[in-house]
């Protein structure tokens, strides 16, 4: 045992032993909100106390994943290598042993599940270590313990299944966690089994497995069933829609995984299915799209009229070519290079939720997202009265635009590493609505270019970008194609066409692209849900935050000293 010379006490140590790590020994403390292990050959003097060292490895028991007693000492010892005479010793000595599963940080924001072994010479000391540490992750609350998971095994490159049952479900199972999974059978199975079907109380959250449209049919099937259960009208523009209870874990599996992107930084399956296990969460607005009095669809991505609205509609008719058929469909869109005319009247979100060119990007602890979170349930009769369309509040913008494009997160994938709007947040309760107005079709590529490296894309006199709360789209019906017919009127068939009563003969309107659906109406009016869902993620982790968790423990315990679990 460490000798009391340690001065841990400020650092509520619930056990602190000295046992064995890779045949060397090791001091081994267990506090409310870590384990430590430092090897003692690396010099470690006791009166310098625990700040006094940067030899000590520490993992946050937030992240570890299960605490469980060795089954093959000599197999996890020896790491499938044949024993030494050393070993040999080294297990006839410390016969029992405790394995430590825990969350490691690898390039890219990808994380792993990495294994410690602790040997004991004692074997209710190796008990007690795993019975005081299982009962300090027993009191996370936000850890789930069942889940209902949807498979989707055609989107992206038909690998769900595969993924699922070969690195996600293992995981799971270290866990502890129990699962449901369903394997869908058609588009829309998982929304309607979740809006109808589904028992939802035996349940800590709903996972997906595949790409955005898969996460779209959750997000519906789960918002819907809110919405019904709390009798809330959902067909009504102005109607404050209730959060969901159930966190949405995102097992990456499709073509692009937007979504999963912008919230862990990666697409990587493993990375997604530690974020469930430790229980993060991470608050998300959702946009809902209505036509009139009746409502479309919800929005987490990107609305895109104009150029990335024609794109959708030809890439449609390509469906057979795969995921290359949105690289076809978008050089053809860009040729065409067509334009439309409307208007676009905005609310304005608040002043202090910044700009979309601040350069303040939306990462893990975003302040910005947890301001929003803290008044958002305040509203007062001054900010309803300007919520109301034609209060001097809004403002209306007509023209031409090549594209018009809402984006409630950035929108970055990998091929995309900025995305849309690189400064939008993820749950500040407001979109960023750029307009791209008619230019030529050098300017508009370089706009497109823009995306892809560090300069601004919005510094060109044709862009101009909003933060908005709500916005409306009306087109302008006269832009549509005029022809002229000279036949003379026939008995029974249409009247005859002038130029002086002009009559259109096809509609000039592009559609909206929404999350990758496409919407029947044009004319359409969206509101911002502030913080309608919460994921099992907790926002891109900057380097510094990153490097932060593996600080010298003194720091990591003070910072926790006043949390509890």
């Amino acid at each position: 045992m460490i000798g009391s010379d340690v001065r841990m006490e400020n650092y509520r140590v619930l056990l602190a032993d000295r046992m064995s790590l890779r045949i060397r020994p090791a001091d081994v403390v267990l506090t409310r909100n870590a384990i430590m292990w430092m090897e003692v050959e690396k010099s470690w003097k006791p009166s310098a106390g625990v700040s006094g060292t940067a030899c000590w490895r520490t993992v946050q028991v937030c992240e570890i994943v299960a605490v469980r007693r060795t089954e093959d000492e000599a197999q996890e010892n020896t790491q499938t290598q044949k024993p030494n005479w050393r070993s040999k010793q080294h297990l006839l000595q410390y016969p029992y042993s405790f394995t430590v599963s825990y969350v490691k940080r690898s390039g890219q924001h990808q994380w792993r599940c990495s294994d410690v072994t602790f040997y004991c010479a004692d074997c209710e000391l190796c008990d007690l270590w795993i019975q005081v540490t299982n009962e300090q992750l027993a009191l996370l609350a936000n850890r789930p313990k069942s889940l209902l998971v949807y498979i989707n095994p055609y989107g992206g490159k038909r690998q769900g299944k595969y993924i699922y049952e070969q690195k996600v479900a293992p995981v799971f199972r270290r866990a502890g966690i129990s699962t449901d999974v369903i394997v869908t059978e058609r588009a829309n199975h998982a929304r309607d089994h979740l809006k109808t079907e589904a028992n939802l109380d035996k349940y800590d959250g709903v996972v997906c497995v595949g790409g955005d449209g898969m996460f779209s049919e959750i997000l519906h099937g789960l918002v819907s069933r809110t919405q019904s259960d709390h009798k809330v009208d959902q067909d009504q523009p102005d109607a404050e829609l209730v959060p969901c209870s159930l966190r949405i874990g995102i097992i990456p599996a499709g073509s692009t995984d937007c979504i999963c992107f912008a919230t862990t930084g990666t697409i990587d399956p493993v990375t997604s299915a530690l974020h469930i296990v430790v229980g993060d969460s991470q608050p998300m607005d959702v946009c809902s799209v209505h036509h009139n009095n009746g409502f479309l669809r919800y929005c987490v991505s990107m609305l895109g009229y104009g150029f990335y609205g024609d794109m959708l509609t030809d890439s449609e008719t390509k469906r057979w070519l795969g995921p290359a058929r949105y690289d076809l469909s978008g050089i053809k869109t860009f040729l065409n290079h067509n334009y439309y005319e409307g208007t676009v009247s905005f609310l304005p979100a608040e002043e202090n939720l910044g700009s979309p060119r601040d350069k303040l990007l939306c990462r893990s602890g975003c302040l910005v997202c947890q301001h929003k979170s803290a008044i958002k349930d305040k509203h007062s009769e001054t900010s309803e009265e300007r919520e109301k369309p034609g209060s001097d509040s809004w403002r209306a913008i007509c023209g031409k635009f090549i594209a018009i494009n809402a984006a409630n997160i950035s929108c970055a994938c990998p091929r995309s590493p900025k995305g849309l709007s690189p400064s939008a947040h993820l749950a500040d309760g407001s979109t960023d609505l750029i307009l791209v107005r008619e230019c030529s079709r050098l300017d508009f590529f370089k706009h497109l270019l823009r995306h892809t490296n560090k300069e601004d894309q919005f510094d060109h006199s044709f862009v101009e970008v909003h933060r908005v709360r709500k916005f409306r789209f009306q087109p302008n019906h006269d832009s549509m194609v005029i022809l002229e017919q000279d036949e003379p009127h026939k008995e029974g068939g249409p009247p005859p066409l002038y130029s002086s009563q002009p009559i259109p003969q096809f509609n000039a309107d592009s559609n909206w692209n929404c999350d990758g659906e496409i919407l029947p109406h044009t004319a359409i009016q969206v509101s911002v849900q502030c913080q309608l869902i919460r994921l099992f993620a907790r926002g891109i982790e900057e380097q510094q935050q990153q490097q932060a968790l593996l600080e010298e423990p003194c720091t990591l315990l003070a910072f926790n000293q006043n949390t509890d679990y």
